[in-house]
């Protein structure tokens, strides 16, 4: 989806995102935001062809967008991979702060049978993001490997970080740490991968009791 019309889709996206904690990812928020944003139907549908969940998949792109920016500006050369891999989790969520509860209703959306598939998608988008900027160039094995390890983690992190009320959401911070020192005292790699297969599983089953 990414060409020179994504800036058209931020406007429409930072439109819509205070109304979405009360009105949710709806085609009648987002034709609203739409208007304040000064892009008529014709365009909208252009930009978002599925509508509310095309909008929701660009917030998740969005917010890993401003991760990269973000961490260009940290000096990560200094830092060892972990360390680097865990700014990346806690920047992201830190860039998100504001959109908390857009994210919960995103990931209501996305925890829906019929999207799971695209929200997992999108939780490879993120993680396969967090890992370039943190410098992996690998191409093997170990590429994947990094990644459902990572998803595992995010995953599990971001539904911590939902409902932390923590100053500076340090409880996060402290829990992310728990969960990568698990990661990586787990003796081998199919017992990680046994352990972390599925994060999705995790939202649909939190959502579904919301529910």
């Amino acid at each position: 989806m990414s060409n020179d019309l994504d800036p058209l889709r931020d406007k429409v996206l930072l439109a819509l995102l205070p109304d979405v904690p009360f009105d949710g990812w709806t085609r009648a928020a987002l034709k609203r935001a739409g208007e304040k944003a000064g892009v008529d139907t014709a365009q909208l549908t252009m930009l978002f062809p599925r509508g509310p969940r095309d909008v929701a998949a660009w917030f998740s792109d969005w917010a890993d967008q401003e991760t990269v920016a973000a961490l260009k500006e940290q000096s990560l050369s200094s830092l060892k991979v972990r360390e680097r891999i865990a700014l990346g989790v806690r920047t992201r969520l830190d860039i998100l702060l504001p959109h908390r509860e857009a994210l919960r209703r995103a990931l209501a959306l996305f925890a829906l049978p019929m999207n799971l598939p695209f929200g997992a998608k999108l939780l490879y988008g993120t993680v396969d993001t967090i890992w370039r900027a943190a410098g992996d160039r690998s191409t093997d094995f170990n590429f994947y490997t990094k990644r459902g390890l990572l998803a595992g983690v995010y995953a599990a992190t971001t539904l911590y970080w939902l409902d932390d009320r923590s100053d500076e959401t340090q409880a996060t911070g402290e829990f992310l740490q728990r969960r990568l020192d698990e990661v990586l005292a787990i003796p081998t790699l199919k017992t990680r991968l046994d352990r972390l297969s599925n994060p999705l599983r995790a939202l649909r089953n939190r959502f579904s009791a919301a529910g």
